[in-house]
């Protein structure tokens, strides 16, 4: 079957742009190739700084053949009527309608009108140019007089179709006086000249003699690969980096990669600060010494020629600005350390974190006042946390991070280890910003937990005190990923801490917020929005979302380490036969309590009346959930949730028995009564472990 093979040359098309643009072109191409009953086996995109390309496999030559019924007047309409439905269905006469009976409207025409379908290449040359005029590039441009607007100026367009062995056909049609052809270039230094193309085949292969490699994987797979192969000649390892990987792959259509060098003297400056100035500069990758484990002098950098001299200009040019680069990071590091962190400080007084928060040096200090609070909580020395909260932002004033924000925390380690302060301080001042993600590691030194949680738990203070929490997919502050950092730290580390209570002393009117909302405005909402992200994370582990609500629905139920312990044991509970046999008693139990509630219009609450136990059904039911309650209530005051869990499965028989052997809606009152009191009792010795009205299934 045959192919369509388009491509779109251009000037550059920005690194950045381009996968997103390559995946675009194939869902607006295929999608409307589909829309018009036009199916194929397989699509691929290609892209190069210079090209938008895309090949869609095994379409069919033309359209299916299609008919539809169209609907006409009645029988004896008028003769008005009659002659707009031929000519609209391409009648000639009403002999070739056929009529059709409705039960309801009676006898109408209808007109089977035939629609031949129209060639493949007709149809294409109907939804490119659309497609092209229309391409969602995040930023587009205008050249010339022209109105058509481009990620850059568009110069060709290669469009063919047709099967293998044969000749392809170059679909016609014109974007803005661009006339579609089966021409384009290659290289822009090294092969220019125009060349005409056939299919997909045809098209990389001379691509590749004109020093194009269209494959964007295969770029990366070349770059990758002589990487490594230079690194190892030299004895050493390439630190990989996909991210500039896919950015370099972008720059390039014929990769040749090259290694340059600097002085040593420059390998006093932390690794890091090396890797981002000639990553964020250069576009080079950095290599590694296996024998130090330190980045060594040396780095790779990725050419877009075939250089008469081997490269070396190229790599002479580069060295010349790594230099300049470098002896510029080296001022930034020598400078930053002639000062202490502790002499920054007083400048983020002038530092506004947010107009109705504050300034950074009030911020820092709520910080350092719930750290220290905290710190007793996840077991670490107060002295240390106070110290380490005070200095722990400092280094977003120091003029590497100032260059390399990406840096922050990172260097206050460095800065923190070169003037001698604790191991424990160093490593909260970069630690205390973790997790920064899903993927990231969380803190686990009790200093830096306990400044990290502070420095989490104020930022949600503060933005839902003047009403700043996120709404829908809007979240500004990133309070979504402050809130489940939390979680994270107190789940992982086993830390047992109650949010009400940190929020509270987070809110007091000694800490600093003031102008702002009181906490009883909006604490609770605040511990709800702890919940939904509980749900969400435990979810992603595989957890039930509504054994969360059940337990955090109880009362005082904040801590949310314990809170897990408890819904784990529930959750294995209710996997076994008794917990399922009893959830079901328990719903029996409320769905008749709820509807004679109703209907007498009062709740009926415990306790029953001992005296009005008649059958020895009630009699052993009550007597067991008087032992269950007392039973659930020690053991979950000692955190023993497996035994509250034992306890509770002690009901499952006694409820059996009382529906068996016992008829609720007795004929005496007062007897009714009583029995509804039993059946509210069931539920409040549940209480003691969750919230069972709110388990699903």
């Amino acid at each position: 079957m045959p192919d369509l093979l388009l491509e779109l040359f251009s000037e550059e098309i920005p690194a950045r742009m381009q996968a997103q643009a390559a995946d675009t072109l194939k869902k607006l191409v295929t999608d409307a190739l589909v829309e018009r009953g036009l199916l194929y086996e397989g699509a691929k995109a290609f892209v190069t700084p210079r090209r938008l390309a895309l090949v869609v496999h095994g379409l069919p030559g033309k359209q299916a053949d299609r008919s539809e019924e169209k609907k006409g007047p009645r029988v004896g309409a008028p003769a008005a009527a009659l002659a707009g439905f031929l000519k609209s269905a391409g009648l000639s006469s009403i002999d070739e309608a056929r009529i059709v009976s409705d039960p309801k409207k009676g006898d109408f025409y209808v007109a089977v009108v035939a629609q031949k379908g129209r060639p493949t290449p007709e149809v294409i040359a109907e939804i490119i140019p659309a497609i092209v005029k229309t391409f969602p590039w995040p930023k587009s441009m205008r050249w010339g007089t022209g109105a058509l607007r481009w990620v850059r100026p568009l110069h060709s367009i290669v469009c063919t179709f047709g099967a293998e062995g044969d000749e392809p056909e170059v679909v016609r049609f014109e974007v803005e006086g661009i006339v579609a052809s089966n021409v384009t270039r290659g290289h822009r230094f090294m092969a220019p000249a125009p060349f005409t193309v056939k299919r997909l085949d045809d098209w990389m292969a001379k691509l590749e003699a004109a020093k194009v490699v269209a494959d964007r994987e295969r770029r990366k797979d070349i770059i990758r690969a002589d990487a490594k192969d230079l690194a190892f000649a030299r004895g050493l390892d390439l630190v990989e980096d996909e991210g500039l990987l896919d950015e370099v792959a972008g720059l390039v259509e014929w990769p040749v990669v090259l290694m340059g060098s600097f002085e040593t003297r420059f390998l006093d400056i932390p690794d890091e600060v090396i890797r981002a100035t000639i990553r964020a500069n250069q576009k080079c990758f950095v290599l590694k010494d296996p024998k130090t484990g330190r980045l060594a002098n040396t780095f790779i950098l990725v050419s877009n020629l075939v250089a008469s001299d081997g490269g070396a200009a190229i790599v002479a040019g580069n060295e010349r600005v790594i230099r300049a680069r470098l002896s510029d990071a080296k001022f930034f590091w020598d400078t930053d350390r002639v000062n202490g962190l502790a002499s920054r400080l007083p400048k983020f007084q002038s530092i506004t974190f947010h107009e109705k928060l504050g300034s950074q040096a009030e911020r820092i200090e709520r910080i350092r006042r719930l750290a220290v609070e905290l710190a007793p909580r996840v077991g670490a020395p107060a002295a240390l946390v106070d110290a380490a909260a005070v200095v722990a932002k400092a280094d977003l004033l120091t003029e590497v991070v100032g260059e390399f924000p990406e840096l922050q925390g990172l260097m206050g380690r460095y800065y923190a280890a070169g003037e001698g302060l604790a191991p424990e301080i160093a490593a909260a001042c970069e630690e205390h910003y973790k997790p920064q993600g899903p993927g990231d590691t969380v803190p686990t030194a009790p200093v830096s937990v306990a400044v990290a949680l502070a420095d989490k738990i104020d930022t949600l203070v503060g933005f839902w005190a003047i009403d700043e929490k996120p709404t829908g997919s809007k979240d500004p502050y990133a309070l979504r990923r402050a809130a489940l950092g939390v979680i994270r730290m107190v789940l992982e580390n086993g830390i047992r801490l109650k949010l009400a209570e940190a929020i509270a002393f987070a809110a007091a009117p000694d800490a600093g917020l003031a102008g702002t909302r009181p906490a009883g405005d909006w604490a609770g909402d605040l511990l709800a929005f702890f919940a939904d992200r509980l749900k969400v994370h435990l979810r992603e582990h595989g957890a039930r979302h509504d054994l969360v609500d059940a337990v955090f629905a109880l009362p005082g139920q904040d801590d949310l380490y314990l809170l897990v312990q408890r819904m784990s044991a529930l959750a294995r509970f209710l996997e076994a036969e008794d917990g399922r046999t009893l959830l079901a008693g328990y719903r029996r139990a409320v769905n008749i309590l709820r509807i004679e509630e109703k209907k007498d219009g009062r709740a009926f609450a415990g306790p029953t009346n001992a005296a009005l136990l008649q059958e020895p059904a009630e009699e052993r039911l009550a007597a067991a959930i008087d032992d269950v309650k007392a039973r659930v209530a020690k053991a979950t005051a000692a955190e023993d949730f497996e035994a509250a869990m034992t306890a509770l499965a002690d009901l499952r028989a006694p409820v059996d028995a009382f529906f068996e052997a016992v008829t609720v809606n007795a004929a005496d009152p007062a007897l009714r009564e009583n029995r509804l009191k039993l059946l509210d009792e069931i539920r409040t010795a549940t209480r003691g472990i969750a919230d069972f009205d709110r388990i699903e299934g």
